[in-house]
């Protein structure tokens, strides 16, 4: 049971080749073809273009990717079983492209279609690891557009306990990189800029350990954990970034010379990323305590983060032992075919497909 997935909601057109195989999916090719590179010089994600590059790559990357699974294009309509598509949510001009290709091609080869959820799509990143989660799971998504906290009770069958009110933890990242002068894209800058002070530790809000710079002084930045103790699941780091604005134009250290904020800004990010790392962790623990979950996932573009996998697997070791820590495999956090391939098998052996003139971009897709 082979199937061709294709994923575009965003800046990467993607496509993988995923089979079930031993009771779970596996992984037979994945390409991406990323477009960071492009959108870098605006600071963020131009629609209009990412959807031209779609354009331009779509059918090369899935030529690459069934030749890379040993199928050509003249055996796919018997070797595949179905053709797999990120329905949404994400950039409608993006989605459209997958969406349409996908289409044609069910046509063309005579197969049925798998529409999924992007979000679903990252969920099931977690069952292409070594170790697959017992279920029921609590699972944090986060990336650049998605918080959210579900309870998956068995496969298929999803509880959103919490999403994002404002801006997610990746755009959050985003925006406070622009701040901070680090570049595009934010996570990965801010997790660099971090990782330049000796000594660092994470900052929990009831364990606070100040960072020291490289001179030895002691960093007196504190940064809000929104929402952190607001007795629900929902988050909200639109303020965090607006915190970091504010201590940075009331920051006198800035003026005294470029060596010393470049020093200080280290300490800036270093603090920003452990408040969205202390919310994140604090939230999906109460979570998972509070549903009993045998297991607790973490997946999405963020979960990339060294300090945010490190900071979960520690306190669920501390605070809930015996419960199971799944992190999607680092090839599969940012958006690619591979997750969403996963996602479709599980939709597949429940007899969960459509026609081809039943498919639909939609910007705004729900989990159901």
């Amino acid at each position: 049971m082979k199937i061709l997935a294709i994923e575009t909601s965003c800046d990467e057109t993607a496509a993988a080749v995923v089979a079930w195989q031993k009771g779970r999916p596996v992984v037979l090719s994945n390409i991406v073809s990323s477009q960071i590179a492009i959108h870098q010089k605006y600071g963020g994600v131009v629609p209009e273009i990412a959807a031209r590059e779609h354009v331009l790559n779509i059918l090369p990357v899935i030529e690459e990717a069934l030749l890379a699974a040993g199928i050509t294009r003249k055996q796919a309509p018997k070797k595949l079983a179905a053709i797999a598509v990120t329905a949404g949510p994400g950039l409608i001009t993006s989605l459209m492209m997958g969406v349409e290709t996908a289409r044609s091609l069910a046509v063309a080869w005579d197969l049925p279609l798998i529409d999924v959820n992007h979000i679903e799509g990252h969920m099931s990143a977690c069952w292409l690891g070594e170790k697959l989660p017992e279920l029921p799971a609590v699972v944090m998504t986060v990336s650049g557009g998605h918080n959210m906290l579900v309870l998956i009770k068995e496969p298929l069958k999803y509880k959103i306990l919490g999403d994002t009110r404002d801006d997610a933890a990746g755009e959050a990242f985003d925006k406070a990189a622009k701040i901070l002068g680090l570049g595009y894209p934010g996570g990965p800058a801010i997790a660099a800029s971090a990782a330049t002070i000796n000594n660092y530790q994470l900052s929990i809000i009831n364990e606070r350990v100040a960072p020291s710079t490289s001179s030895g002084q002691v960093a007196k930045i504190v940064l809000p954990r929104p929402m952190i103790n607001s007795g629900d699941f929902d988050f909200s780091f639109s303020g965090l970034k607006t915190a970091l604005l504010y201590q940075i134009q009331k920051d006198s250290s800035i003026n005294s010379g470029q060596a010393n904020w470049q020093g200080r800004r280290a300490e800036y990010a270093a603090e920003f990323q452990s408040a969205v790392a202390d919310t994140l962790v604090s939230k999906t623990i109460k979570a998972a305590k509070k549903f009993g979950a045998k297991t607790v996932m973490l997946s999405g573009g963020v979960s990339a983060n060294k300090v945010l996998r490190a900071e979960l697997e520690r306190r669920v070791a501390d605070k809930l032992p015996g419960t199971r820590v799944i992190i999607a495999p680092q090839a599969y956090t940012t958006d690619n075919a591979a997750m969403i391939g996963a996602a479709a098998l599980f939709r597949l052996r429940a007899g969960k497909t459509i026609i081809w003139s039943k498919l639909k971009a939609d910007p705004n897709l729900e989990i159901k």
